[in-house]
């Protein structure tokens, strides 16, 4: 009876050990591309809390300043609410004329971006200045950290990380996290970890 059971439980660990494994191939053999990019984007994407200026020509009753609200959309008289949020103003300058061409003919629309609120990140862990970094222009990595003061004496520089809201092939949203061996990059041992940042980003040196 006492073999029977060692044999039971052998067999056992054994099926176990082979679901981890397939568990762990699964998990650790996924190619990752990760989204990043060193080259700053050529247009600005609009997001919430931007202050713009809609210009309807001739027009100044329709012409207004508004705000992108959280959920993304600006409101328009005539039209209602439009999707602005990941957008260029070029587009949204469109599909306002889009909208309004139900009510006039042939009308020419400008949007001017007056405030950049929507572009910013968080810092978090051993830097000086922890905490949301509201952001006017493009940033790097390295920029980042400079913004939040620099590494505190504890810092483990090589094992910073930064935190990223993607959308999989669904467009269902997903965290990844993208490693920035900081001590390997000024040894010139790696390259690559200095990218721009995107807007909602957190950088996490532990």
């Amino acid at each position: 009876m006492g073999q029977f059971s060692q044999r039971v439980e052998s067999v056992m660990l054994l099926v176990v050990a082979v679901l981890l494994s397939g568990l762990f191939v699964g998990c650790f053999g996924e190619q990752i591309e990760y989204p990043i990019t060193f080259i700053p984007p050529s247009e600005f994407m609009l997001g919430p809390e931007d202050v713009l200026v809609v210009t309807v020509w001739r027009n100044q009753e329709l012409s207004k300043e508004v705000i992108v609200r959280p959920d993304g959309k600006i409101s328009m008289p005539l039209i209602g609410d439009i999707p602005a949020a990941g957008i260029t103003a070029n587009v949204l300058a469109k599909r306002i004329a889009d909208g309004l061409a139900e009510f006039m003919s042939n009308p020419t629309v400008s949007v001017q971006v007056k405030e950049v609120n929507s572009y910013y990140i968080y810092v978090l862990g051993e830097v000086s200045k922890s905490g949301k970094i509201q952001l006017k222009s493009y940033t790097t990595v390295l920029q980042g950290i400079s913004l939040a003061g620099g590494f505190t004496t504890f810092a483990q520089r090589n094992k910073m990380h930064v935190l990223r809201i993607v959308a999989n092939g669904h467009d269902v949203p997903r965290e990844v996290q993208i490693p920035v061996p900081y001590d390997d990059m000024i040894l010139g041992k790696k390259s690559g970890g200095n990218f721009f940042l995107k807007s909602g980003d957190i950088i996490v040196v532990p």
